[in-house]
Formats: structure tokens, sequence, C-alpha cells
């Protein structure tokens, strides 16, 4: 018979018909009830042995943690939290588990750290946490696709390995063919690049942004969403070296239609996973509410997890300037009193997560886009201006995380993008086709970036972006 999933069980009727069910057992108590789990559902369906009349052998395999199959009547159940459980009739033990192991890291996360579950790939996803965490992932990696559908976007795949760096930020990992012992030298010692694979010197993209550009001056509306890379040596709660971006492009828009499409899909994705994913939210809420109950009550977050989650799609995104941004930020308490740990002090400061979320937490008390920054801090490609000195950017600022998109209007004009390149060192050459795409039908257009871990973090509520990711890769760290 073919197997059914625990989470369609759990919501069916008692019926008394024959069932399936596969999964790993989390606990087998009194050599009768068994606690089956197969990641449908953060719930487990309970299996009742009748262990008079059961195999000893076969009981004695049935440990924590063992893949298990189970035939037996769906019934409804005498216990408290379940509808229905299934009376079994047959189990049969697919593969067995060290019990004291996974007991250990299943039903005792406490005694060990997310850090140290990191290093267990063979069990991590079957905590609670993590399982919950994963299933929220997913969820929300479709309702982004979905958003786009629905709006008539096109999904583009752009390239992995690239010889631009979007960012001009140059912290790229090198693509090499080469034997790095013995790599071919030019004259002066460097190294010969028209000799390696690609004839040229390659990185892992940190954005598919450019590519998608050339796309939506045909398409119109694209977006991407794949893995990026950045060989930013920072080991912190906040920072992958590799992580996945959404990324779209719309050519004719510009700063407020962009603002417009940020507000929308946030709010339709965070809405996604509240309709979709009550039951692990819930858990995680709760999760988060143990874990708060050790800190200061002034480190403690004023809202819930999900009241968060509310918090954002109930309330207008604020919009305000930077320079309002500023002025607002040196008047501001922590500032005059010193608390802040980067103190506001001129226009033309890189505001930090402490500054965004002063703004969306305690003045604006609502989400908050900040537009039309000093050109000096933003990238080469966003518009300039006519006051010449600040650029069409947005940042989107959320509670508890601070920005969780970046984006701008594009810079569509030829000779002013051609003059910023120069200013900031970005050879023409290696972006001919971008420039180029300023010389044939130009026009008006936007997007931004949205870090696909930092919308996981904010929407489970997990502390470190570590723990939201299958396999973090950090400094120091390509585990697995």
């Amino acid at each position: 018979m073919k197997a059914t999933d625990i989470a369609h069980l759990l919501q069916q009727e008692p019926s008394l018909t024959e069932v399936t069910a596969r999964g790993w057992v989390r606990a087998f108590r009194s050599n009768r009830f068994i606690a089956l789990n197969d990641g449908s559902t953060l719930h487990n369906i309970q299996c009742v042995v009748d262990f008079e009349n059961f195999d000893e052998e076969v009981l004695n395999t049935i440990t924590v943690g063992a893949a298990i199959e189970v035939k037996g009547t769906l019934v409804e159940s005498l216990g408290q939290g379940q509808k229905v459980e299934i009376q079994v009739s047959a189990v049969d033990v697919l593969g067995k588990a060290d019990p004291e192991e996974v007991k250990l890291t299943i039903l005792s996360p406490k005694r060990h750290s997310l850090e140290k579950l990191r290093e267990q790939a063979h069990l991590r996803v079957r905590t609670n946490t993590f399982g919950a965490i994963m299933r929220v992932r997913s969820k929300l990696s479709f309702a982004i696709h979905e958003y786009f559908q629905k709006n008539g976007f096109y999904n583009m795949h752009t390239p992995i390995i690239t010889g631009s760096d979007a960012e001009g930020a140059g912290e790229m990992f090198k693509v090499t063919n080469f034997d790095l012992k013995n790599a071919p030298l030019n004259e002066d010692g460097s190294v010969n690049y028209k000799e390696d694979f690609f004839e040229k010197e390659t990185n892992l993209t940190v954005s598919g942004q450019l590519e998608a550009e050339t796309f939506a001056m045909g398409l119109g509306k694209v977006y991407t969403f794949g893995p990026t890379f950045r060989a930013e040596n920072s080991n912190t709660s906040r920072h992958l070296a590799e992580f996945w971006m959404i990324e779209p492009e719309v050519a004719f828009n510009d700063l407020a239609d962009n603002m417009d499409l940020a507000e929308d899909f946030i709010k339709y994705v965070v809405t996604y996973a509240l309709d979709n994913c009550a039951d692990d939210l819930e858990f995680l809420e709760n999760r988060l509410l143990e874990e708060e109950k050790s800190k200061p009550q002034a480190e403690r977050s004023e809202m819930t997890l999900r009241d968060k989650l509310k918090f954002v799609i109930e309330n207008n995104f604020k919009r305000v300037s930077y320079t309002e941004a500023i002025d607002i930020l040196k008047r501001s308490k922590p500032n005059q009193k010193k608390k802040f740990k980067y103190l506001i002090e001129e226009w033309g400061a890189d505001l930090q997560s402490e500054h965004e979320r002063f703004l969306v937490e305690k003045h604006f008390k609502c989400p908050v886009i900040l537009f039309d920054y000093p050109a000096k801090i933003k990238a080469f490609y966003m518009r300039l201006n006519d006051d010449g000195k600040t650029v069409r950017a947005m940042d989107v600022l959320f509670p508890g995380i601070g920005e969780i998109v970046g984006g701008s209007q594009r810079e569509e004009r030829y000779d002013v993008l051609k003059e910023k390149m120069a200013a900031m060192d970005i050879s023409e050459e290696e972006l001919h086709w971008y420039l180029d795409l300023r010389k044939f039908g130009t026009c008006v257009h936007s997007g931004f970036g949205l870090g696909f871990e930092r919308l996981v973090l904010f929407v489970t509520g997990m502390g470190n972006i570590r723990d939201v990711i299958p396999y973090p890769r950090t400094p120091g760290n390509a585990s697995f």
C-alpha cells in the first residue's frame, strides 16, 4: 500500500481504513506508543502497538531515530492533542539508528547549541527547530516565484561565473583552471589569465543585476533567484559567503514604482508564510519567547514573531529621504546621549543597523523606505539626481533586522554612467555591453535585491543567518 504523508493523515477523520505511514521514530513509550514523524509537518502521529501480540525482536529495534513503516487502521485518538492515531497491525524497521546519539540531538536540543547542530548534517533537519525553518524557507521560495509569475515577470538564470564585479567592492571568489602551484606569469610577475580556461580573470558572481538589466530591456519585467557569493571575511551572525538573491528588474519603472513593487512583493510573501506555515510559525514564536526569557528586559523584542510579521503586512511603509532621516537621527536621544555605537554627526554617514532599527521601531513605528542616498556611499549604476550629490537609491528597513531590501532607479544616461564609471575606476572595456544598453533604446528602469536568507531570518525569528540555510558557507567553514 502506498504511504500517506503524516500531514495528510492528521487532517483526516477516523475511518477504520487501512493506512501506511513511513517516517522516523521520535519517541517510543511503554513498548506501546510510537511518535512518528516524516518531515511533512511539525506534528507527530501516534502509532499504537499491541505489544503483547507483537514480535519482541521487532519491538527491540524500534528506537529513537529509526526509519520505520507502519500499517494499521486510522482510529479516533483517546489521547490529547491529536484527533486520530494509527492502530498498528504491522511494523517494518527500514533503518536502525543509534538511540543515544539521536536522542541527545533530537530530543534534547538544549544540551547542544545551534552551532553544534550545524556539524550534524545527518540529524540537524530532523529537529523541530530546523524542520520548521526549512519548511518555512521552502514555502517562501514558492511564494516568491508565485508572486512574480502572477505579475507578468519572466524568470531568468544569470551567470554564476562572471568577469564583472557588479558591486565594485572587489570581494569576489576567483575562478580558475590553473594549477595554483604553477600558474603562468607575465613578465611583471602577475598571473597571465589569457592562458586560463576563460582567457580572462573570472569570479563567482555577487549579483545578477547587471545581466538582468539587459533582459529587462527586451522582456520588460524579469527576476532572478539564484546563488551569489561574497568573499567578505565577516564572521558575524548576519554574513554568509554563499547566499541566495532575488533581483527583479523592470523597464520603464522609476524610483516610486520600484518602492511600490518592493512593498507589494514583501507583503505578499510574508502573508503567504502566515497563511501556509501556521504550525511552524507558532512553534518558532514559542521557541523565541523561551529564548528571550534569559535576556534582560531591555533586550527583549516588543513584539511576538507573528505580531512582527503582521506589523509588516498591516502598515504602509513610510517613505523618508536620507536627508530627513539624518536630521531625525542627529536629534535623537540615543545620538545626543551617545548611546549609538556609531554616532551620527554629519550628512553623508553610512547608516548602520542600529540607526535603521531606531527609525523603524522607535521613531516611525512602521516599516520604512529610505531614498535619495549620498552618491559617495552607493554603487556606480544608481541614477544621479539633479543635485549632483545624491542618487535614486532606496533601502527597505524592517523591525529587528534593519535593511532587508536595497535597490535603485538605474542610471540610464550614457554620458553620465560613463563619467561615474571613470570616477570609480570601473573598466569600460569590461562593461561595454552594459554601457551599450544606454545607446540602443535606453529608458528609465529600476530594480532591487533581496537576500533570501535575510528574509527567512526575519520570518522565522532566528538570530543567526547560518541557521536558515541548509549548509552555511562562512570563513573557515565549507563542511559537507
